[in-house]
């Protein structure tokens, strides 16, 4: 599914309504009749529906479906109180055809029960928090107890980054036009979208930079293990972190990059640690013999911000190759390390300079620190922030939250739709780290490596879920094992077909 930002689709708006064969209005025309359609689906044919129509051109998709439903015999209310007169052109077209039609048009709400109400107020355009009459119709909406359909988006929420905009409707369903947009999947949107469905209304999208991330962005990776392999086929992964008292967070990255198919993890600690009992296939070394021995290196968890943990992010950042041989050396940095780069431009310069691949995984506050901005800004535009780094440190960038934005340098970006509010947990983050690291060792392409371990965590989280534990209290380590389990399934799912 394509994904298209606010720019994107005003272009394709301009560009149609000053088409021959299909204009503005048209478009508004096939919007309502759709919505129509599938309000249709939520009611009874004997149910009586509230319509919000907002001052825009939503309300005139709204005065569309009004009209639509009205012809269709249901009982229609539109509730609108701006004037008219002042209504885009179009949406004044399709006000005044939903008055010559009959449909009956208040001011206010009149008293009643309503088996559906459609949010037609605001679209995507926008850009300014909902206050007064408007937020009080909006509380008003989301205390109603039966089904809402949104037109376009949920209004109050930002199209573009998912935030909500003073207030927001929460939808039960939301028809979203021509494509899908980000704000639907990130941020705030999942929780005010509800169920999402997606109509081009008749016009061909090519697809764009952004979609939302599916198995297919990593599809050609997954491939059956030959039976003649060894253990150096398949790479060795150096987990570097671990300072005292945050040992548990390299471990967490470790077990993960173990059970994700490294064929062997070394694991260098500032702490000192001989085994972990409950891993015992994890190889303990000194910070230098792990950094020797990986084929793919993940710096950051557990690693903290001493003058040690600046010397190894120094030092890592400044390694394109191993060994000293022309065999460049995939690094993935996360947690401390990302703050150390943000708090020192030589960490910065060194790091944007690497030709080998590189990889970050920030979560909002860390990404900020990159970026030297505050994290309201980092939310306020998360695809864009994460383009961003992207682009700026030269590395595949997973910027973790509510719809996970992956971005790489060429301008592709995704959104992740897996995963659910468990993972809001300490030790998550790590295990995704050296989820993501695993594949690198077993010469994954950076890009496909981090896609493919966003949605392996997302989904080990939901099928966690599904089996009774979380997502109150799910643990991090939980994920490891489902991780391996669901890529093994996805693999020989490939296989079969």
């Amino acid at each position: 599914m394509i994904l298209l930002n606010t720019a994107e689709l005003r272009n394709i708006e301009a560009q149609h309504g000053t088409a021959a064969t299909v204009g503005s209005f048209s478009l508004m025309e096939r919007a309502g009749g759709v919505a129509a359609c599938m309000a249709q689906t939520l009611c009874a044919p004997n149910a009586s529906v509230l319509v919000c129509a907002g001052p825009g051109n939503n309300g005139g998709d709204a005065f569309v479906l009004a009209r639509e439903l009205h012809r269709h015999g249901r009982r229609v209310v539109v509730h609108f109180s701006a004037d008219a007169k002042t209504l885009p052109n179009d949406a004044r077209v399709a006000h005044r055809r939903c008055v010559d039609a009959g449909v009956d048009i208040r001011q206010t709400i009149p008293a009643g029960e309503y088996d559906l109400v459609v949010d037609g107020l605001f679209g995507i355009g926008l850009t300014r928090p909902i206050v007064g009459e408007y937020a009080e119709l909006i509380a008003r909406i989301n205390a109603f107890g039966g089904p809402v359909l949104a037109l376009d988006i949920p209004s109050g929420l930002n199209a573009d980054s998912g935030g909500v905009l003073g207030c927001a409707v929460h939808a039960t369903h939301t028809l979203t036009f021509i494509a899908a947009k980000p704000g639907l999947f990130t941020q705030d949107g999942p929780d005010h979208c509800g169920a999402i469905q997606v109509d081009n209304l008749g016009l061909n999208i090519a697809s764009g930079n952004g979609a939302i991330l599916t198995r297919a962005d990593y599809l050609n990776c997954l491939r059956p293990r030959l039976h003649n392999t060894h253990k150096g086929s398949n790479g060795s992964l150096a987990v570097i972190g671990g300072a005292q008292g945050m040992i548990g967070a390299a471990v967490l990255a470790a077990r993960a990059g173990l059970q994700l198919g490294a064929g062997r993890v070394f694991v260098g600690t500032l702490a000192t640690m001989a085994v972990d009992v409950g891993q015992a296939e994890l190889m303990w070394r000194s910070v230098d013999e792990a950094l020797e021995n990986g084929t793919a290196l993940v710096l950051g968890p557990g690693l903290g911000l001493s003058a040690e943990a600046f010397a190894i992010t120094r030092r890592v950042t400044s390694t394109n190759w191993r060994n000293d041989v022309q065999v460049p050396i995939p690094l993935l940095l996360d947690a401390d390390a990302l703050t150390l780069i943000g708090a020192h431009p030589v960490l910065a310069r060194n790091l944007a300079r690497r030709n080998a691949p590189t990889v970050l995984t920030p979560h909002p506050a860390e990404a900020a620190r990159l970026l030297q901005c505050e994290t309201a800004q980092i939310q306020a535009d998360r695809v864009g922030s994460a383009l961003k780094l992207a682009r700026q440190f030269n590395a595949v960038v997973a910027l973790k939250g509510c719809g996970t934005v992956v971005a790489n340098p060429d301008g592709r970006w995704r959104i992740n739709t897996l995963g659910n509010p468990g993972l809001a947990s300490g030790g998550t983050g790590d295990v995704l780290a050296g989820m993501t690291g695993a594949l690198l060792a077993q010469a994954w392409p950076a890009w496909e490596a981090l896609c493919a371990a966003v949605q392996l965590h997302g989904a080990a989280a939901d099928a966690c879920v599904a089996q009774g534990s979380g997502p109150i209290g799910l643990t991090a380590s939980e994920l490891i094992l489902p991780t391996r389990a669901l890529l093994n399934r996805w693999i020989a799912a490939k296989t079969q077909h």
